[in-house]
């Protein structure tokens, strides 16, 4: 099936765009995980639709990987083939208040953009480390801003391969969630409403929490951020602390000492490491406070 799969790829993409058996921990924020099948770098919509019908023809799992920020792969790997949107995907186009931007455009990258272009709204993206299409299916947010907050429409393709447009109140946005989360639609391009400010104001404001994120996050190791939902009522990071939990440590995975809510790659862990440590985590909460945690981190693989 996979060798029929990459004969009719190579009809229509380039060779060093289509990898097999790629080693998903270079491309994780974790910097874990086994290799993917195979592992597609797709640079247009064209190929992307025509890479979407070969998939629902062949009947093949596939995932789309944005800048791997919230993911962990399992040691085993995926077997199934792994779509990452090039670079192409990566435009960002300014319009007065407006921005419209490409799915694999980082979303530091969009901020950044709005603040040369003096218009704020988005200085609470500026260190988190995903895609823009990333953040829209989670709703990315911190410092008490949030994508839903800004964005007014998505262009999306469906696995038939056909270009749709979700406008705000098609998108689902809530805490860490989206319509993306229930249906497969790819996100293509983004549009945001942001409004005009003053460059100084919205510098110093992303410096403030920049320099929070450096105080506060254990950004010296590999990691994907915020490990668990924050549950309602509570801060997931307080819970795991005041359980006894931090340096918990399962091989080479830790529980941050610097911050409770991140779970770090301390020294070489594994996929399975970090699994195991999360579960162990949720276990302990539950048990002395009797609170669900719930993983932000997506997990993928046997």
């Amino acid at each position: 099936m996979y060798t029929e799969f990459l004969e009719c790829l190579t009809s229509f993409m380039d060779k060093e765009d289509i990898k097999a058996n790629e080693p998903m921990s270079k491309h994780t924020s974790f910097r874990v995980g086994g290799p993917a099948r195979v592992f597609l770098t797709v640079r247009s919509e064209e190929i992307l639709r025509k890479v979407l019908i070969i998939l629902q023809e062949k009947n093949l799992s596939y995932f789309v990987l944005g800048n791997g920020s919230n993911l962990l792969v399992s040691d085993l790997g995926y077997e199934g083939v792994i779509v990452y949107l090039g670079e192409e995907f990566a435009g960002i186009e300014v319009t007065e208040t407006y921005i419209k931007a490409g799915a694999a455009a980082f979303l530091g990258r969009v901020a950044r953009k709005a603040l040369e272009e003096e218009l704020t709204g988005l200085e609470f993206a500026a260190g988190i480390p995903g895609s823009l299409g990333g953040g829209v299916v989670m709703n990315a947010g911190a410092y008490g801003g949030e994508l839903s907050q800004v964005v007014t429409k998505v262009r999306a393709m469906n696995p038939q391969g056909e270009v749709i447009v979700l406008e705000k109140d098609d998108l689902m946005l809530g805490y860490r969630t989206s319509v993306f989360k229930h249906k497969p639609y790819i996100i293509l391009e983004v549009f945001m409403e942001l409004q005009k400010g003053n460059k100084k104001d919205i510098s110093a404001k992303m410096e403030e929490y920049t320099k929070a994120r450096v105080e506060k996050q254990p950004l010296e190791y590999p990691s994907a951020g915020s490990t668990f939902k924050r549950p309602e009522g509570y801060f997931a990071g307080k819970l795991i602390m005041d359980a006894g939990l931090r340096g918990y440590r399962v091989g080479g995975a830790q529980v941050s000492e610097k911050h409770c809510g991140f779970v770090i790659n301390k020294d070489n862990a594994t996929a399975t490491d970090i699994k195991t440590l999360m579960q162990d985590v949720a276990k302990e909460v539950k048990t002395q406070f009797g609170v669900e945690l719930e993983p932000e981190v997506i997990w993928l693989g046997e």
